[in-house]
């Protein structure tokens, strides 16, 4: 693409290593080192500055907002996907309900729900999967009219497959159940569009492709269903005015404002921001359209070395990360590291997931390294 020289000079772990690990944890932009120091530098010389925390933090929430096409104050920003999961579940009224989850959800979602099942009384469906893909014909099948709620991943953590969202929705909605989807392994890589797809509640992250570090997410739910939603786990930023340090009333806030807990994760919200204007900056489209010929290159280099792929080999059903099988894959992972390629092992795969700084050369590099390690 256009400046990609000017782009990877932006990270400057690039000039040691090969990052291909942005399915777990990207590279680490210039833009981000500065806002790490700003927050730091805030600390040293102004001691405390409450008013430009909740500006970096509102500011982080504008862009997330910009790049899922919402509202911004249909964004709630908690620490993990982890914490928004069990807030929604938390929040709805689930007893004589069932509750959908995919076998190709991050585990935390699962959790979250047989958790949540010990307090309320609904049955858990599991949506299997058929070689490593959910055809789109089991939602037909396993959502029915009892279902309150389905979770979803939009792209695989384990091997990139890729779902068609706004088909799911039409399935979920017209069954009578929400949609949530996790966007993890997607927002940043993908185009996302709430609206048009129409989704009701949207989790993610900033460490994987949208370019940060761990300890934020952001939690996007409908206005017209967030105001009829009441969460009990909730903080100070989750009401109404929480500047007026008011003991004795509960004023919940706006929309999903109220999802809102305790004090933010201020650093990562100077992160965030900074990562965002970076993906906001190049470009979604862009970003998209590099990582769609990088996965091209991928799947075929890895198929001519003779590499076993578990991920779809469809460009039109894969996302950005491409999963290998690997015997001791974590031991693999190691070894990579150790000649200073970064990659992603889980169960029994090793994940090439690059990002918009990474080329050909980068993923040729990488595979061929593993091939002396495996083949």
């Amino acid at each position: 693409m256009e400046n990609l020289v000017g782009i990877r000079s932006e990270f400057p772990i690039l000039e040691k290593k090969i990052i291909l690990s942005s399915c777990s944890q990207s590279a680490i932009s210039r833009k981000v080192i500065e806002a790490m120091d700003a927050y730091k530098n805030s600390l040293i010389e102004e001691g405390m500055s409450w008013d430009v925390w909740m500006e970096k933090v509102n500011s982080a929430k504008v862009k997330f907002s910009k790049l899922i096409n919402c509202r911004p104050d249909e964004v709630a920003i908690l620490s993990s996907v982890s914490d928004s999961i069990s807030s929604i579940l938390h929040s709805l009224d689930l007893n004589m309900q069932e509750v959908c989850v995919t076998e190709m959800d991050f585990p935390c979602i699962g959790h979250a729900v047989l958790a949540q099942k010990r307090i309320q009384n609904f049955k858990v469906t599991f949506i299997p999967s058929d070689n490593n893909v959910i055809p789109l014909e089991y939602y037909e099948a396993y959502i029915s009219e009892k279902t309150g709620l389905t979770c979803i991943p939009h792209v695989s953590y384990y091997n990139g497959f890729k779902q068609d969202i706004k088909e799911i929705a039409k399935i979920a909605h017209k069954k009578g159940s929400l949609l949530l989807v996790d966007a993890y392994q997607s927002a940043g890589s993908l185009e996302i569009d709430v609206k048009d797809m129409d989704i009701d509640i949207l989790v993610t992250g900033m460490q994987k492709y949208l370019l940060g570090v761990p300890g934020i997410s952001f939690l996007y739910i409908k206005k017209e269903i967030s105001e009829q939603l009441s969460p009990s786990t909730i903080g100070w930023f989750g009401q109404k005015n929480p500047f007026d340090f008011n003991l004795k009333s509960l004023e919940l806030a706006e929309s999903t404002q109220r999802f809102n807990t305790g004090t933010p994760p201020v650093v990562n919200a100077y992160i965030a921001d900074a990562a965002l204007s970076l993906i906001n900056g190049i470009g979604i489209k862009a970003i998209e359209n590099h990582l769609y010929n990088l996965s091209s290159y991928t799947l075929e280099t890895a198929t001519q070395m003779g590499f076993q792929i578990a991920s779809p080999l469809d460009l039109q059903t894969k996302g950005a990360s491409t999963a290998i099988y690997v015997k001791d894959a974590n031991r693999i992972e190691n070894l990579l590291k150790e000649q200073g390629i970064i990659v992603s092992a889980r169960k029994d795969v090793i994940r090439i997931a690059p990002h918009i700084y990474n080329t050909k050369e980068d993923i040729y590099e990488s595979l061929a390294q593993l091939s002396r390690l495996t083949l």
